[in-house]
């Protein structure tokens, strides 16, 4: 079919249409790139206007400029504003226009005012620089304030103003005692810096006791178990022994011997007295006494350092071993008929009324770790924990571990203590006194940052702080609150809750 020239022309019109029709639709949105908090980045991606270096007409006063930032027109002039801070600290840029077309920054002379919650109004001045007018200071977060433009071009002057609100939650006094949310005052305090180190509960070697025969023998009978609790002198074991029926023999033995030469001693001196005998028999009697004396002490210290009394009732060779304190039995290696040696260990009794908690102190913390110095032990497995002191700081270090060996002792009267239970040692290493503190509790994280909620009249606003030292219960605010200010104390992430909800961010 042939197509006239008219035919062609219409062809041609509706398929220009159509291409001018697309290029509104892909170039009509605002394609301006954004940073992380949805600030303006980068000026490189323009509308299709502004890459023609104009801008919206009169009367769009605080509309969105080619810069993604606040544009003001007012009687030809034109002025945008917006936060920059890709790359660099947050800062304000300015971009001035006349009549739709952008002007030399250096036409302007501009200053702004920035009003925030609970602080003093602060003036900046901005000179120019490439396209745009630079602010002299960074924009510190949070980035919500009130702001007042005044800008002079050619004699005239141009004023503007906006308000821009972040995180800021509005409650009463009431609403925030409702919601359980405390309110405190910053300022100083003293805080405690503190060390972390593990370490593990352990007997007492100090009250902890091996029992060994002392002799050997054959077990007749076993009277406690592992984990029973005994008292100094109770019988442990009963074992039968011919050594020691030979010892007891002895004494026995030795003492009959010292009845007789007393006898004969009293003999010898009344007929020496009486002049009946010679003073030789009187003072061989004496020595012969004197000797059996010795044999029956010796005796007797003999047993006694065999733990035996020097007799026991039934027989001879029955040893009894007992126990030397008051104590746990915490090991036993006896059975009975076992013929035992008389160095073996075969029951450990130990005190558990105090433990030892063992640590491992690295080299660079040993300048830290002191004798007498206060501690708190906590259990790993279970909520307990106590107070206790340094009582002993090792002077070596190994070679393999590199570590050096310190211990606190702790009362252990609830027995709660068990040894070989790890534990979480702080040491109290230092207390000093800081300017500003607050409750560690106040502290939420907002962009990836630490901030507190200030108390601003029936307002509450995030502020960025800089945290120092801390003991856990206070936190040192070296930047971002200052001495005086209210802030959130407790219940505070109620109100980072209530910020996220309503999806808070900057607004330009």
């Amino acid at each position: 079919m042939d197509i006239s020239k008219k035919q062609w022309v219409i062809i041609v019109l509706i398929l220009g249409l159509g291409a001018i029709l697309g290029g509104y639709i892909l170039n009509g949105g605002d394609t301006a790139p954004k940073d992380e908090h949805g600030h303006a980045s980068e000026a490189g991606a323009k509308t299709q206007t502004a890459e023609k270096g104009q801008v919206p007409e009169k009367g769009q006063v605080a509309s969105k400029g080619p810069h993604g930032g606040k544009l003001f027109t007012k009687d030809g002039y034109g002025l945008e504003i917006s936060i920059f801070e890709a790359g660099v600290a947050p800062q304000f840029r300015i971009y001035t226009y006349l009549n739709g077309k952008p002007i030399a920054p250096a036409a302007s002379k501009v200053g702004v005012t920035l009003e925030r919650l609970g602080a003093k109004p602060q003036q900046l001045t901005f000179t120019p620089e490439q396209d745009y007018l630079r602010g002299n200071v960074a924009i510190e977060e949070p980035h919500s304030f009130a702001v007042q433009i005044t800008a002079q071009h050619k004699g005239a002057t141009h004023t503007y103003s906006y308000e821009q609100v972040e995180g800021r939650v509005t409650l009463t006094n009431d609403q925030a005692k409702s919601n359980g949310i405390e309110v405190a005052m910053a300022g100083p305090a003293r805080i405690q810096s503190t060390l972390q180190i593990t370490g593990e509960v352990g007997f007492n070697q100090d009250r902890t006791v091996q029992v060994v025969p002392r002799l050997m023998g054959r077990v007749e009978t076993v009277g406690v178990a592992v984990g029973e609790r005994v008292r100094k002198g109770q019988i442990l074991a009963v074992v039968s022994s011919q050594v020691l029926a030979d010892q007891r023999g002895e004494l026995m033995a030795a003492s009959k011997r010292l009845v007789m030469a007393r006898s004969t001693f009293e003999r010898e001196r009344k007929l020496w007295e009486e002049k009946i005998s010679a003073k030789q028999d009187y003072l061989q009697a004496q020595q012969a006494l004197q000797e059996a004396e010795i044999a029956v002490q010796l005796a007797r210290e003999k047993l006694s350092s065999l733990g035996a009394m020097a007799s026991a009732p039934g027989k001879l060779t029955h040893f009894e071993i007992r126990a030397p304190i008051d104590g746990m039995v915490t090991a036993k290696k006896i059975s009975v008929g076992e013929v035992l040696k008389d160095d073996v260990n075969i029951f450990t009794v130990a005190d558990l009324s105090t433990v030892w908690v063992e640590l491992n102190v690295y080299a660079k913390d040993l300048n830290t770790v002191k004798v007498g110095q206060k501690a708190t032990v906590k259990a790993t497995s279970f909520e307990a924990s106590a107070q206790g002191t340094v009582s002993y700081v090792g002077a070596l270090i190994g070679n393999q571990s590199r570590t050096a060996a310190a211990r606190i002792v702790l009362s252990n009267a609830q027995g709660i203590w068990h040894p070989g239970l790890p534990v979480n040692v702080e040491l109290i290493a230092a207390e000093v006194e800081v300017a500003v503190a607050i409750s560690i509790d106040a502290v939420q994280t907002l962009h990836d940052a630490p901030a507190v909620f200030g108390r601003f009249g029936d307002n509450f606003e995030a502020r960025p702080v800089q945290l120092g030292r801390s003991d856990g219960k206070m936190v040192e605010i070296i930047k971002g609150l200052s001495a005086g200010e209210k802030y959130a104390s407790g219940n505070s992430y109620l109100i980072k809750a209530d910020i996220g909800k309503s999806s808070a961010s900057h607004d330009q």
